[in-house]
């Protein structure tokens, strides 16, 4: 399917999220990565966060009709070949994205369940997060928790490979949607994918740097960009792996606190990126970790 802008070769990528103002994550984070993969982005606020490296000071929520409001204006305006969805701060907000993507079915949506900030602050209430339970995982392509996330929506706990596999495969039995559980925390970083029918591990290097400000909000709208770009969903979650890792070495080391990746760093001619190694399982081979 060929959703590239009329007159324009770049594929339009809608960013829902809120608004980071270092620049790291957030809708300013990820409007750099969907540069970064030759596409266009556009993006919806949901939440203005007052945010340094190294703490959220505090945050204000758009309302849910002003996000559906966004969502309109851009969605009846261009074609949208993918949409990442991040922060959205209230179960409000929730609501209205979850609305706005039953009407408008873009192609790709990619969501990344953010809970919490990494300093600990909450970024959706439990009434949001059963929001999201309810009205938006139902209607996603594919989610990108991290370990804390994934054990959060499953309530189960998490701190291996086969955990992850049985918290991946629990969140597609209840949602129908596809998962990459993301494991940067672990003594090697791995990710685990589950898509109904299999398993697949993906590892990467592990980058000795704290510039890591943004990872995950970098990670879902790199792949939604990848899934822009006519790629697999496999083949984008190893190049929005790639791309994270490779923009982690070539990181900022900005700030007080974790400091800054490096999203464009395409354009300094680094074009070479870190591999990953991707490992398949079947469902009957994993049968005995679930």
């Amino acid at each position: 399917m060929d959703m590239r802008a009329a007159g324009s070769a770049l594929p339009v990528v809608m960013t829902i999220a809120g608004f980071d103002p270092t620049g790291g994550a957030g809708v300013s984070g990820d409007l750099k990565t969907i540069a970064a993969h030759n596409c266009y982005g556009v993006a919806v606020v949901t939440s203005l966060a007052v945010q340094s490296t190294s703490a959220l000071l505090g945050r204000h929520d758009v309302s849910a009709a002003v996000v559906s409001e966004q969502i309109q204006a851009l969605a009846e305006d261009m074609p949208l070949a993918a949409v990442k969805i991040g922060m959205l701060g209230s179960a409000a907000n929730v609501e209205a994205v979850a609305a706005a993507i039953e009407k408008y079915a873009p192609p790709f949506v990619v969501l990344d369940p953010v809970f919490r900030s990494t300093s600990g602050a909450e970024l959706l209430d439990a009434d949001g997060v059963e929001a999201l339970r309810a009205q938006l995982l139902p209607r996603v392509t594919v989610i990108t928790p991290n370990i804390d996330e994934a054990a959060r929506l499953t309530g189960q706990t998490i701190g291996s490979i086969e955990q992850m596999r049985a918290a991946a495969a629990a969140l597609h039995a209840a949602y129908g949607v596809r998962v990459i559980i993301t494991g940067g925390h672990l003594e090697k970083p791995q990710d685990v994918y589950y898509d109904g029918d299999n398993y697949s591990v993906f590892a990467g290097d592990r980058i000795p740097s704290e510039n890591t400000h943004g990872t995950g909000c970098a990670f879902s709208s790199a792949i939604a960009a990848n899934l822009a770009l006519g790629k697999s969903l496999p083949d984008a979650i190893v190049l929005a792996k790639a791309y994270v890792t490779t923009a982690i070495e070539k990181g900022y080391a900005l700030g007080r606190g974790h400091g800054l990746l490096n999203h464009l760093y395409r354009l300094q001619g680094s074009t070479q990126a870190r591999p990953v190694v991707v490992t398949e399982m079947t469902e009957s081979h994993t049968a005995g970790h679930r």
